[in-house]
């Protein structure tokens, strides 16, 4: 009996320990975290108290991971040189290391970032598969592009919408999943709510710590925008969790050769079911060495079609009415329907007024036909996608963009189109051609990168994924103030006005409002109900003594687009006769397109003597 139950014992440890048996994975902490949160009672935390809770979490995660991996190395963040993931599979970033690059912000040519105010923490380049713990995902991968950015520093304790089938759910280490039925967020349904959705009561939830940041002092976990995360081939989605947020943002996923693990807690506070599956990512994360992500999203606020469809929404009556009904909560009071879409939508609203079905219709006729609104979360019509009747989403745009090349039919339009959606800068259609037909079977757009079609490739020397063609671009030659003229105009203030007043020979006097506009651009006179386009106004305050003669004389523009819009080029003379002295002060209201865009409406006042 006693040889029996030895035997039974031995079969046992054995068992045990293969399902532990350690990886020979090389494994790099990088700590500096401490579990208590260092924004707690507005910032007020001991120094000493947040020293020592790094030192203890590190000391934990160093334990945990010696249990899974024959080779662990722990340092502190300040230690941190990039160089030093070169001599190791894995580096799990835990604390924030030196900057290498100081912060700067840069633009490409239609406004769209390249690069953050943030310092940078790892070469451009980099490649070496890191595990990012919460919010080091994106203080870390700001710079570099990552789609796992800061969407709210609020994730709790569970996960839901998990991919199950997913590797790091199945091994090497043993995993067990308690999956249960919990409440849905509250938070979720409102926001599902504003967005038009509806979310069950409740869903399958998986506990990946012991205790979250709403039921103690702890750090908050982050998580990612989930809009336009998966639009690119170099991306994964592995696992929503609670938050503040919808339930379709990003807890744990993949850009690259960086996975985000969302959950803040030490290994102290992890389940233990979380601790095997938080070693299964860093063995599944190993094995994307030298692929580092392809698409970039340099700007965190860029607008996808998920913005699309919340514009739409936020131009109904139910949209109103909510925010009446939220305004009246805190004692505050909304407008008038037509006030509040005035201010929504102040290109619009002078076309549509309070139809809430025209901005409907405008939003889903021209869904193909949408672009980012430089320095705006919001949509510019790229007309140019929208003369040809192709989607800018539709690789074939750019066939037809490089056969305007080809045949000369529209060169501009073909070079303008090319350059907004592509990274390439080629001289000839030839180049553009070959270019196009080699790499067309792996184009792929992407929102969340830029607007671009990208090349599905890490090769350096297949073109079309470089993004510092952008950053290049940006680049102007200064110009000495000296050399600047009052009526100068350029891409990016393409109206300059002036007004001035002069003594007619009847003792009135003539005001003269110049408007000179930028070759290409126009301003609207006029605005056909069917066109989205805001008409230029003029009101003149006048003081005591002073009234008007007459009414505004306008320039006579030449009629647009097929219908009652007139507009004017070049070059706006107004006039305006008035009787008696005094300041009068011009309110100009006026918006400037030109045939790929529109820029925001324009107000200014000017005071003539």
């Amino acid at each position: 009996m006693k040889i029996i139950l030895l035997g039974l014992l031995f079969l046992l440890c054995f068992d045990l320990q293969a399902g532990i048996r350690k990886s020979k994975l090389k494994v790099l902490y990088v700590g500096g975290s401490s579990d208590v949160y260092a924004n707690i009672n507005r910032g007020k935390v001991d120094s000493v108290l947040l020293l020592e809770g790094a030192k203890k979490r590190t000391v934990a995660f160093e334990k945990l991971l010696k249990q899974y991996f024959k080779y662990v190395t722990a340092i502190d963040a300040k230690d941190y040189q990039p160089v030093l993931s070169e001599d190791y599979d894995v580096t799990v970033m835990d604390g924030l290391p030196q900057p290498i690059v100081p912060p700067t912000t840069q633009e490409d040519p239609f406004g769209r970032f390249y690069g953050e105010k943030r310092e940078g923490y790892l070469p451009q380049d980099f490649d070496r598969p890191m595990l990012l713990i919460a919010e080091l995902s994106s203080l870390i991968g700001a710079r570099l592009g990552l789609k796992t950015d800061w969407c709210c520093l609020c994730l709790d304790a569970d996960a839901h919408h998990i991919r199950t089938e997913h590797p790091m759910f199945k091994g090497p280490f043993p995993v067990k999943m308690s999956m249960v039925m919990k409440p849905t967020p509250e938070s979720a349904k409102s926001i599902a709510k504003s967005e038009g959705e509806v979310v069950p009561d409740s869903i399958l939830m998986w506990r990946v710590q012991k205790e979250g940041y709403t039921t103690k002092a702890i750090r908050p976990g982050m998580i990612s925008k989930s809009a336009g995360f998966l639009d690119s081939p170099d991306v994964e989605f592995i696992s929503g969790g609670v938050s503040a947020k919808g339930l379709e943002e990003v807890a744990i996923g993949r850009h690259g050769n960086f996975l985000h693990w969302g959950f803040s807690a030490s290994p102290e506070e992890m389940t233990e079911e979380a601790k095997s599956v938080f070693a299964n990512a860093i063995v599944y994360i190993s094995q994307f060495a030298g692929q580092a992500p392809i698409a970039r999203k340099f700007n965190p606020f860029i607008v996808t079609e998920k913005h699309l469809k919340s514009t739409i929404l936020r131009a109904t009556r139910a949209a109103y009415e909510e925010r009446v009904s939220t305004l009246k909560r805190i004692g505050k009071e909304e407008s008038t329907y037509g006030e509040y879409l005035k201010s929504m939508f102040p290109e619009l609203y002078f076309s549509f007024g309070t139809d809430e079905k025209a901005y409907k219709d405008y939003y889903m006729n021209n869904a193909g036909y949408f672009m980012p609104r430089p320095g705006r979360v919001s949509f510019l019509l790229d007309e140019d996608a929208r003369s040809l009747g192709i989607s800018n989403h539709d690789i074939r745009l750019l066939d037809e963009a490089i056969r305007l090349l080809e045949e000369g039919t529209d060169v501009a339009k073909g070079h303008r189109l090319l350059k907004r959606y592509t990274l390439c800068r080629f001289e000839t259609p030839a180049e553009w051609r070959t270019w196009f037909e080699t790499n067309k079977s792996r184009l792929f757009f992407t929102e969340s990168g830029g607007w671009f079609f990208l090349v599905n490739t890490r090769d350096k020397n297949v073109p079309g994924n470089d993004y510092r063609v952008l950053c290049t671009e940006s680049i102007k030659e200064p110009i000495e103030e000296k050399t600047l003229k009052e009526e100068d105009t350029d891409e990016k203030e393409p109206v300059k006005v002036q007004a001035f007043t002069k003594k007619m020979s009847n003792g009135n006097r003539l005001i003269t409002i110049r408007m000179k506009i930028h070759p290409g651009y126009r301003i609207y006179t006029q605005v056909d109900k069917s066109d989205p386009y805001l008409p230029t106004t003029i009101t003149f305050v006048l003081p005591k003594g002073v009234e008007k003669v007459g009414e505004l004389k306008r320039p006579l523009g030449r009629a647009y687009n097929g219908t009652r819009t007139v507009v004017v080029e070049e070059e706006a003379i107004f006039t305006q006769e008035v009787l008696g002295t005094g300041n009068v002060t011009c309110v100009i209201e006026y918006q400037s397109c030109n045939d790929q865009m529109c820029m925001p409406p324009a107000e200014l006042s000017l005071i003539v003597q």
